[in-house]
């Protein structure tokens, strides 16, 4: 058994901190994957030429990187780990006995300067747009989804207020709809509905901006949902966060927009919550292919004939289309009288029901245009991509980056924290394909350069042979 004699923590050597830094180390990759001089020139407005000079701006950035990339909980404790890991020194510019700046200086310098700034999202945008020119991105198929954010808000503290009803955005469209398809059946039309609509939610006095979120197994919670769309490859292309009150299918159209206008896709992947008529509508009509999951009908034992545009009973009976509801559905109803008679009665009506009522959508068809798509080899090779891709983005950015809960308040920080998070994911992907590509290009002049000099010796023993 050895004994260590000599105590090696007060030794003295000459050393520099790039030797102290590990080649593979993720520092390093980053570092290499993208130049981080592009902020002076974003930032440069932001500062003035009196005073007391400031800290350097990329080395305050790349705080911030450090903090959402390894997943620290708070500013306060990722200056801690800057001050006693090297490799996050090195990172950050700091020398190995170099002062770090206070915890407070990055909270300062957003009331400051960052706040209703979108440097965050140049960032952001930075990141992407060079993992688009190393062809590392693939739009071809999008994935669209949503996850929660546990908000930093004691759940006892709230109120109930009522609020206005959003408006949705082809709300006139299917009214006007609904109208035509009630005066066709001799029905009178629906008067328009009251702008000033409200209805009553529970609120935080906490943080008033984050929403009451309450799902499956999930207690009751105030959270915020990340809407975020990434592409085949894994990479996020954009995010929207809302309070987590708010329902997936209420937000699409606007994120649906924005990716429209930046990238161009074929297929978009969505889970059930977005399969509505309304949806499935504004997808097919933008010429893109919905890939959603197939939903089984409540009632099998009732067929729609769409030629006669009715239904028919398992007993034979017809149930004529007899008005539109307000939601755009169309009300499929059954003589009452036949129904009375029906050996079948109980097992389609229920003690109180005296006919049976089908109900089908204006834009049912665009629903079964989804259904049809289910069955293509398009559907099977790229929706069953959702668990590597979006499923995994937020299982990542969750587990290793920290974004299961938020100790920030308001919906403009945790934007900021959701924003940053997938900056730090994409950069970590671009950072590690890189550094890949690179060690592949090493190893292939490794292997001409010998064929080279086999080529050489062998073309030598000719001349002497």
């Amino acid at each position: 058994m050895l004994k260590k004699v000599e105590d090696n923590r007060k030794q003295i050597e000459l050393i520099c901190l790039e030797q102290l830094v590990p080649q593979e180390h993720l520092v390093r990759k980053l570092d290499n994957a993208i130049d981080f001089s592009f902020i002076y020139n974003e930032v440069k407005d932001l500062y003035g030429d009196v005073g007391r000079g400031s800290i350097d701006p990329v080395s305050l950035i790349k705080i911030v990187l450090v903090q959402y990339m390894f997943g620290i909980k708070s500013m306060r404790q990722t200056i801690k780990e800057i001050e006693v890991n090297v490799a996050y020194r090195w990172f950050c510019g700091f020398g190995l006995t170099g002062s770090v700046p206070h915890f407070s200086t990055f909270g300062k310098n957003y009331v400051r300067r960052f706040k209703d700034n979108d440097i965050f999202q140049k960032i952001f945008n930075k990141i992407l747009s060079e993992a688009i020119q190393c062809g590392f991105v693939d739009t071809k198929a999008v994935y669209l989804d949503s996850t929660h954010i546990k908000a930093n808000a004691n759940r006892k503290k709230k109120i109930e207020v009522y609020v206005q009803k959003e408006t949705k955005n082809y709300q006139k469209t299917l009214e006007r709809e609904i109208n035509e398809d009630r005066i066709n059946k001799g029905k009178k039309e629906f008067e328009d509905r009251d702008d000033n609509d409200t209805h009553k939610i529970t609120k935080s006095t906490t943080d008033p901006d984050a929403g009451e979120f309450h799902k499956g197994e999930h207690e009751k919670m105030f959270a915020y949902s990340a809407h975020t769309v990434c592409d085949t490859k894994g990479f996020i292309l954009e995010c929207e966060v809302t309070p987590a009150n708010k329902h997936d299918s209420t937000m699409f159209s606007k994120i649906f927009e924005k990716i429209k206008k930046r990238y161009t896709f074929n297929y978009i992947g969505l889970d059930a919550g977005y399969k509505t008529p309304a949806i499935a509508k504004e997808i097919i009509e933008s010429n893109v292919l919905p890939l959603m999951p197939y939903t089984a009908p409540r009632s099998k034992k009732f067929e729609y004939n769409k030629y006669y545009d009715y239904y028919i009973c398992p007993n034979g009976n017809i149930l004529e289309h007899t008005t539109t509801n307000r939601l755009g559905y169309r009300e499929y109803t059954s003589d009452a009288s036949m129904c009375k008679q029906c050996p079948n009665q109980e097992q389609c009506l229920s003690k109180t029901q005296k006919h049976k009522t089908m109900f089908r959508h204006l834009w049912q068809k665009y629903i079964d245009k989804v259904n049809e798509i289910r069955h293509t080899k398009i559907w099977k090779e790229y929706y069953p991509k959702r668990s590597e891709t979006i499923e995994r983005v937020f299982g990542d950015a969750k587990e290793k980056h920290g974004m299961r809960y938020t100790q920030l308040r308001g919906k403009e920080k945790v934007s900021i924290q959701v924003l940053l998070t997938f900056a730090c994911m994409n950069l970590k992907k671009l950072a590690n394909w890189k550094w890949q590509n690179t060690d592949k290009t090493k190893q292939k002049h490794t292997i001409i350069n010998k064929i080279q000099k086999i080529l050489e010796k062998l073309t030598l023993f000719k001349q002497f042979a």
